[in-house]
C-alpha cells in the first residue's frame, strides 16, 4: 500500500465506505464534515456523557457528579440497571470490562473495536452496547451495519470462542419509554459472509485509495447510490478534489482509531 501502512479502521469507516465512498473521502480524507446542528450536538454530547456514566458504573466510580444536574441521566442509568440483570447481579463465573477494546491484523490494516460492556463465560460471550436514540422499527437494517457484524467478527478472531457461542446485545435507553433491547446471534456461516464482504470491501478501499493519492482520482460513488445514500445529494459526480495529496496523506494519518457512533436513520 506505499507508503501508508497500518491503517486503523472502525465500523464507523466501513459504514461510510459501504454507503458512499466519496462522503469518506469528503469527511475523513478532506476533512471536510459538515458542522452538526445545535440539536444533534447536544444528543451526541448527552450519550457521550451515557457512556462515560456506565463506564464509571462499572468500575465501582461514583457517578453523582455526572448525574447530579441531569434527572434524566440518572432516570436512564436506574431504569438500565433494572432491565439488565448482569448490571445489577453479575454472574460468578464470568469477567466483564466496559469500553474494552480489540484490535485485529487484517490484509494490513488495523481493525479497532470498542465494547461498551465485555461479558465472558466459559460457555459463551456476550457484547452489550448502550443506544442512546430510540430502537430502529427495521431490526435488519442494524443486523446489516458494520457495527454488528465487526463487533462479532473480531470477538471470533480474537478469543477461543467459536460464533456461534457469542452475541450482541444493544440497549436503548432514550426515556421516556423503558429500556429495550435487540440480540443478535452469531454463526459459522454469518461469520465467514463477514470475512468474505470484509476483503472485498478492503480491496476496493485500497484502490481507491492509491488512485486518490497517486492520480487525484476521486473515490467513486456506488451504482445505487441514489437509492441508498443520504449523501447523494450533497456530492455531485463531479466533485473536485481541493487539497494536496500530501495534506490527504497527512490528514488520513491523524484521523483517531474509534470515530463517534452515528445513530441508524
Amino acid at each position: 500500500m506505499n507508503n501508508i501502512s497500518l491503517i486503523h479502521l472502525s465500523q464507523s469507516h466501513l459504514n461510510l465506505l459501504d454507503t458512499c465512498p466519496p462522503q469518506f473521502q469528503r469527511v475523513y480524507l478532506e476533512q471536510l464534515g459538515t458542522p452538526l446542528s445545535p440539536e444533534k450536538q447536544e444528543k451526541l454530547s448527552w450519550g457521550n456523557q451515557f457512556h462515560q456514566l456506565m463506564q464509571q458504573y462499572e468500575l465501582g466510580l461514583s457517578v453523582d457528579l455526572l448525574v447530579a444536574k441531569d434527572k434524566q441521566m440518572q432516570n436512564s442509568l436506574n431504569a438500565l440497571i433494572n432491565a439488565v440483570p448482569s448490571l445489577r447481579n453479575p454472574s460468578q463465573n464470568s469477567w466483564k470490562e466496559a469500553e474494552h477494546s480489540r484490535t485485529l491484523k487484517f490484509k494490513g490494516y488495523l481493525l479497532t473495536v470498542i465494547y461498551d460492556l465485555l461479558i465472558a463465560k466459559p460457555e459463551k460471550a456476550e457484547i452489550l452496547d448502550w443506544k442512546t436514540y430510540l430502537k430502529p422499527e427495521n431490526p435488519q437494517k442494524l443486523a446489516n451495519n458494520w457495527q454488528t457484524r465487526l463487533y462479532l467478527y473480531i470477538l471470533v478472531e480474537t478469543s477461543d470462542y467459536l460464533p456461534e457461542q457469542i452475541s450482541i446485545t444493544y440497549w436503548f435507553v432514550k426515556l421516556p419509554s423503558q429500556p429495550q433491547s435487540l440480540t443478535f446471534f452469531y454463526d459459522k456461516d454469518k461469520h465467514k459472509q463477514n470475512h468474505e464482504d470484509l476483503k472485498v470491501l478492503l480491496n476496493k478501499f485500497e484502490n481507491w485509495l492509491n488512485e486518490y493519492i497517486q492520480e487525484n482520482i476521486n473515490f467513486p460513488h456506488s451504482i445505487n447510490c441514489q437509492i441508498n445514500c443520504p449523501y447523494s445529494q450533497l456530492l455531485g459526480p463531479e466533485q473536485s478534489t481541493s487539497i494536496t495529496l500530501n495534506k490527504a496523506e497527512k490528514n488520513w494519518l491523524s484521523i483517531i482509531e474509534e470515530i463517534q457512533e452515528v445513530s441508524l436513520p
